[in-house]
């Protein structure tokens, strides 16, 4: 485990939370590259530069179902005196052999075909009489009566200047150029730019699997009936769509009851698909904090030089936390208070980061805004804590949602920011400047 960040002296001493966070990713190295085809690289982070082999398009083509025909041909077109041309053929999208379009006569062509030779510019067939020598046509109705391969005139109203309604060879992109840059997240207009170009697949770093497991024997699954003493199991639920927010294939193991034994083989079990373990819950100092006891003795990481070091960290909440690395590969593992507005808090401020550092992402935080406090009191907080209070924002100002209780899973429900009191400052009146993290 990396000592990057300054160890506190003793067992009692508080970590600041940039500290942890240091420690965290000092240790947490990007997951190694990988081929994947297109649709499985879908959320991972490109690890190369990807040249355009073949322009796009590859050739002239029409922007529109219409005719295919020479400028000259239609100029000074008009209603009172269209334009009179020998249709010679069909030109469909697909076609390797389209006909040539001389001097009066025009190819009816469809969207997306390549522009035939001959032809210099393309009338769309609302300003014809698609062939049919009764005015000016819609789209639907000359497709309709003028069946593919039909020949005969059509008469156009309009004039059309060069290359109008043609989508130029290379005009989206030309061959040798760069079409996306490593670094670059894929998403479905990049996936679709690399199918586009002929990549059918690509050198990515993976997603990574995140395990997640609650600790608690008085956590029930929901939809089950509650015994006296129990309640619903949300923190492994919660934490689960985090990591896939982060960007993670996130694995919900579910509730591990309060033993040691049960709890280190489930952890055992888990490493063969995790990138990154997180526990929630057995983490605070009390004759039930099971994670300590299980954890100190997964594969005998000590003597392989990994470990889970447990900490109390200068925040409010999220005072108690754990971190380290388990098992063969020395996995990553995140260990998390159990009361669910603390386990998320430190979700957003350690976890996020490190899945998104796996993932060799440069941007791995929550963007941070400078806001007015809006309320009716001043926020109170502890000296020598730094606080996170839930909290709505909009329009420079940020309103607390709820009290700092660390059991307020409806006020998290209704918040979609942190507001950040730092270690030095006990109060801030309304109207004051805050920082925010933006959670949305």
């Amino acid at each position: 485990m990396s000592s990057a960040a300054p160890r506190p002296a003793g067992p009692d001493d508080l970590w600041s939370v940039d500290e942890h966070l240091d420690d965290i990713l000092a240790t947490v190295r990007p997951l190694e590259p990988i081929e994947l085809q297109l649709l499985d690289a879908q959320g991972c982070v490109l690890v190369e530069n990807v040249t355009v082999p073949v322009s796009l398009p590859p050739f002239d083509n029409s922007s529109m179902d219409g005719y295919a025909v020479r400028v000259a041909d239609v100029a000074g077109a008009s209603e009172e005196f269209p334009a009179a041309l020998e249709v010679v053929g069909d030109v469909a999208a697909g076609a390797a052999d389209p006909v040539r379009v001389g001097p009066g006569q025009a190819a009816r062509i469809m969207t997306g075909a390549p522009l035939p030779p001959g032809a210099e510019t393309v009338v769309p067939v609302e300003w014809t009489d698609g062939g049919l020598g009764e005015g000016p046509a819609s789209g639907m109705r000359a497709r309709s009566l003028a069946p593919e391969g039909a020949e005969g005139q059509v008469h156009v109203y309009r004039p059309a200047e060069a290359r109008a309604h043609v989508r130029a060879e290379g005009s989206d992109v030309r061959a040798g150029e760069l079409a996306l840059e490593a670094g670059t997240v894929l998403g479905a207009p990049q996936i679709a730019l690399l199918a586009a170009i002929g990549r059918g697949t690509v050198r990515v770093r993976p997603r990574p699997r995140v395990v997640v497991l609650s600790t608690g024997s008085e956590l029930v699954q929901p939809g089950e009936e509650l015994a006296p003493g129990q309640i619903y199991d949300s923190n492994s639920f919660a934490l689960t769509a985090a990591a896939r927010d982060a960007g993670a294939i996130a694995y919900r193991v579910g509730a591990v009851a309060d033993d040691a034994e049960t709890l280190r083989t489930t952890i055992e079990d888990q490493l063969i698909r995790a990138d990154l373990l997180v526990t929630t819950g057995g983490v605070s100092v009390g004759a039930y904090d099971v994670v300590k006891e299980a954890l100190s003795s997964v594969g005998d990481e000590e003597e392989a030089g990994g470990g889970v070091e447990f900490r109390r960290l200068a925040m409010q909440p999220g005072k108690p936390q754990g971190f380290g690395t388990v098992g063969p590969e020395h996995t990553p593992l995140l260990a998390l208070p159990g009361n669910p507005v603390s386990s998320y808090v430190s979700f957003e401020l350690f976890v996020r980061p490190a899945i998104r550092a796996l993932m060799g992402l440069t941007g791995l935080h929550r963007p941070r805004i400078r806001a007015t406090l809006k309320a009716d009191a001043a926020l109170r907080s502890p000296r020598g804590r730094r606080q996170f209070l839930r909290g709505r924002y909009a329009d420079g100002e940020v309103t607390p949602v709820g009290g700092a209780g660390s059991h307020l899973i409806a006020a998290l429900a209704r918040a979609d920011a942190l507001i950040v009191v730092p270690e030095d400052t006990e109060s801030v009146e309304p109207g004051g400047e805050v920082e925010v993290v933006l959670l949305g």
